[in-house]
C-alpha cells in the first residue's frame, strides 16, 4: 500500500503544484477555471478497451449460448459481476487474463477527442488494471506525457468503490472532477465531496454527462453558469 504521496522521481510526469489551487469542492466553480484535475478512470473512459474484453469473455466461457451481447452489460458493471453471473472459476479467471495479453496495443484506442481534453487539464488515473498493461497502452498511443500520477491494482487499494485510492490521489493534489464510465468510478468520489462526470453512461447519481470528449468545455460547468 501507498503511504504517502510518491516521490517526484516517481511521477511520470512532474507539474508544479500551485498551492493557490487548493480548495474546497464544494465551492468549486468548474466552469471558471482555466483548467482541472481530473481523476480518470482507465477502461471504457480514456481507452475502448471493452470490445477487446468482452470477445476475450466470451472465448474463454465457450459457451454457444452465452452471446457478446449477453456479457457486455455485466462486464460493465464490473469483472466481479461478470464473474458471478456466469460462475467464472479461478482458472477460468487466469484464462481471461491470458486472452486480454495477446490483443495488441493498438486494439485499444483512445476515445475521440480525448487527448484535447487531456492536454487542457492536469490528470491522473485510477484503474483496476495492471500496471504493466496500462501502461503497454498509454505508451503505445504516446498518451503518457498527460499523467501525473497512475494508480493501479498493483498498488493495493481497495477495489473501487472504496474511497482509499481516490483520497491518496486527492491528498496528493486536490482533484477537481472525477470522471469515469460506471457508477463505481464515480462513488468513490461523491463520497470524498469530488465533482462526478459519466461518460456514455446515463444512470443517476453524476454531476455531469459526456457521450463524447468534443463536448467537454461546453458541458463541463454548465450547472455553474
Amino acid at each position: 500500500m501507498i503511504a504517502a504521496c510518491r516521490a517526484p522521481a516517481r511521477r511520470l510526469r512532474e507539474t508544479p503544484v500551485d498551492s493557490d489551487r487548493t480548495r474546497h469542492l464544494a465551492a468549486c466553480d468548474l466552469k471558471g477555471a482555466s483548467s482541472l484535475h481530473i481523476l480518470w478512470d482507465f477502461d471504457g473512459t480514456l481507452i475502448n478497451s471493452y470490445p477487446n474484453y468482452v470477445k476475450a469473455f466470451h472465448q474463454m466461457l465457450g459457451r454457444p449460448d452465452i452471446s457478446e451481447d449477453d456479457i457486455y452489460p455485466h462486464l460493465k458493471v464490473s469483472f466481479t459481476q461478470a464473474y458471478v453471473e456466469f460462475g467464472v472459476s479461478d482458472e477460468q479467471r487466469a484464462l481471461l487474463q491470458l486472452l486480454i495479453r495477446e490483443f495488441p496495443p493498438a486494439s485499444f484506442p483512445p476515445f475521440p477527442g480525448i487527448r484535447d481534453v487531456l492536454a487542457a487539464n492536469t490528470n491522473v488515473i485510477m484503474t483496476h488494471g495492471p500496471r504493466a498493461e496500462v501502461m503497454k497502452i498509454l505508451d503505445h498511443h504516446d498518451m503518457t506525457k498527460y499523467f501525473l500520477e497512475i494508480v493501479t491494482i498493483d498498488d493495493g487499494f481497495p477495489l473501487k468503490p472504496d474511497p482509499a485510492s481516490y483520497a491518496y490521489l486527492h491528498s496528493c493534489k486536490p482533484i477537481d472532477l472525477a470522471v469515469g464510465d460506471r457508477l463505481i468510478d464515480i462513488l468513490p468520489a461523491k463520497a470524498l465531496g469530488m465533482k462526478t462526470c459519466l461518460f456514455q453512461n446515463p444512470e443517476e447519481g453524476a454531476d455531469f454527462y459526456l457521450n463524447d470528449y468534443a463536448d467537454f468545455n461546453r458541458v463541463i460547468g454548465a450547472r455553474n453558469r
